[in-house]
């Protein structure tokens, strides 16, 4: 479309266009602006730094086997069953894997040491777990407590097995002990033989009152050929063994030190050396203090104590202070035959008790009778 001038008039589509390239020339300054006012604003505000992340528990990170390996050996090296239950009690994971049959195996015998006074059923448990994983100590223990303390004979003494078919010398010479006199069953149910043979066997092992009784058995030929010179000889050997004993461990060091109990003196018999110390190889006039009692033994002395010191209508206890078995069956343990106020479960816990109590309080009598009216068939002569 033409003017009166003859000028054309400018199309649509070219305004259009200019119109738009107008408008988003304005919009991109616009843009830039406001880019660089949010630019300033956030160059100009405090910067929050981010809050630091949690700190990572190492002990997590740890592996299972080299945690195993830990509690291996804290059970081990346990001097009480309160340092290694104390352990279990920390976390869940110490908890699971304390009680894996690896760590359990290699429990020590103090960690069994179970007070009287703390038995329950979870302290059972624990022990028939311990048995399961394969600890001999604790077969042995639980079989003691079940067999003299629980009245469990049948199962008591198949623990009791088990601990000795792996050559487990305390559990070799309960049974020797059970066998001698017929434990958890009548009288003519012991068996001499059975009993020499696996006091033998406890006595190659380096048991110290297997190898007494096996001594005595010799001398007095108690189900095995008398051979007094053979005898004598183990009996020497015994006394050597536990005086060795005592002086390679820390605590009969430390009392030796600080009391003088090791005395020497070859001139004095041994029947007038007093104390409160064990006289062992008293041939030689030597002194030491009495050996400690087995965790078991202990158990069994506070469990019966707490019950008046009888274990049943009749049955007695042994008098030695350091063994704790009562008896299962009426006048099972021979007494002294001198003074008949003490019994006896063998001949290693008479000879012990003579030494270290009985020979300043055993008095002869003409005459005694038991309960019943009988003699005593049953009786040993108290050592002199």
């Amino acid at each position: 479309m033409r003017t009166r001038t003859g000028l054309c008039y400018p199309r649509l589509e070219t305004t259009l266009c200019s119109d738009s390239r107008h408008r988003k020339r304005i919009h991109d300054v616009a843009a830039d602006r406001r880019r660089h006012f949010c630019r300033k604003r956030t160059k100009l505000s405090p910067q929050i730094t981010p809050p630091p992340p949690p700190p990572s528990d190492l002990f997590d990170s740890l592996p299972d086997d080299l945690v195993i390996s830990i509690l291996s050996k804290l059970s081990s090296a346990a001097s009480s069953p309160s340092d290694f239950i104390n352990i279990l009690l920390t976390c869940k994971r110490l908890n699971n894997l304390g009680l894996i049959p690896m760590v359990l195996s290699k429990a020590s015998q103090k960690t069994f040491a179970i007070k009287a006074r703390n038995w329950s059923e979870s302290a059972h448990r624990f022990l028939k777990r311990c048995s399961d994983a394969g600890n001999v100590d604790a077969s042995y223990t639980l079989g003691m407590i079940r067999f003299y303390c629980l009245q469990n004979r049948g199962s008591g003494a198949s623990l009791m097995a088990k601990a000795a078919i792996c050559s487990h010398a305390p559990a070799l010479y309960s049974l020797a002990v059970i066998q001698f006199n017929g434990s958890g069953g009548s009288k003519s149910d012991k068996d001499l033989r059975a009993g020499v043979a696996l006091c033998a066997r406890a006595a190659f092992l380096g048991h110290i009152d297997a190898l007494r009784e096996l001594g005595h058995c010799l001398q007095d030929g108690y189900g095995v050929r008398q051979n007094i010179t053979e005898g004598r000889r183990f009996l020497v050997q015994a006394n050597a063994r536990e005086l060795a004993a005592v002086l390679s461990s820390e605590a009969g060091s430390s009392v030796i030190a600080s009391r003088c109990c090791l005395t020497w003196n070859p001139h004095v018999p041994h029947r007038h050396v007093t104390g409160s110390g064990c006289p062992l190889l008293s041939d030689f006039g030597c002194n030491i203090p009495a050996p400690e009692a087995h965790p078991v033994s202990r158990f069994m002395a506070e469990w019966f104590g707490a019950r008046g010191e009888s274990p049943g209508v009749g049955l007695r206890m042994c008098s030695h202070v350091g063994c704790g078995r009562p008896e299962t069956r009426q006048h099972e343990f021979r007494r002294c035959s001198v003074c008949g106020s003490v019994n006896y479960c063998s001949r290693a816990c008479q000879a012990l008790d003579w030494k270290l109590r009985h020979k300043m309080d055993c008095a002869p009598v003409e005459r005694w009778v038991d309960d019943n009216g009988d003699g005593g068939a049953d009786d040993i002569m108290a050592e002199s």
